[in-house]
C-alpha cells in the first residue's frame, strides 16, 4: 500500500501538469509616433515694465585727509623807528618775609 499511494501521488502530478492552460493574451501596446514639427507661433507681446527698487542705505564717513603743504615764506618786514624818549618803570618787588 505505501507503493500504491506514492504511484498514485505521481500520476495525479503528471495528470494535472499536462492539462492544457490556456494562453494569457497580451494586447499589443499601442506606439505614437510624433509627426513633423508645426509652424513657429507669433511672437508674445512685451511684458511690462518692473516697479522702481527702494533707496539704498547712507554710505560710511570717508577717511582724513593727508596734512597740505607747508606755504611760502612771507615778505620780510620794514625797519622799525628808531626809538626816543620812551621810559619803562618795572614794577617794584615783593616784600620778602
Amino acid at each position: 500500500m505505501n507503493y500504491s499511494l506514492a504511484i498514485s501521488a505521481v500520476v495525479v502530478a503528471f495528470a494535472l501538469s499536462a492539462c492544457d492552460k490556456p494562453a494569457a493574451v497580451v494586447a499589443p501596446a499601442v506606439v505614437t509616433v510624433p509627426g513633423p514639427a508645426g509652424p513657429t507661433g507669433a511672437t508674445g507681446s512685451t511684458g511690462s515694465t518692473g516697479t522702481t527698487g527702494t533707496t539704498g542705505s547712507t554710505g560710511s564717513t570717508g577717511a582724513t585727509g593727508y596734512t597740505g603743504a607747508t606755504g611760502s615764506p612771507g615778505d620780510t618786514g620794514a625797519t622799525g623807528k628808531t626809538g626816543g624818549d620812551t621810559v619803562v618803570i618795572m614794577p617794584a618787588a615783593p616784600a620778602s618775609r
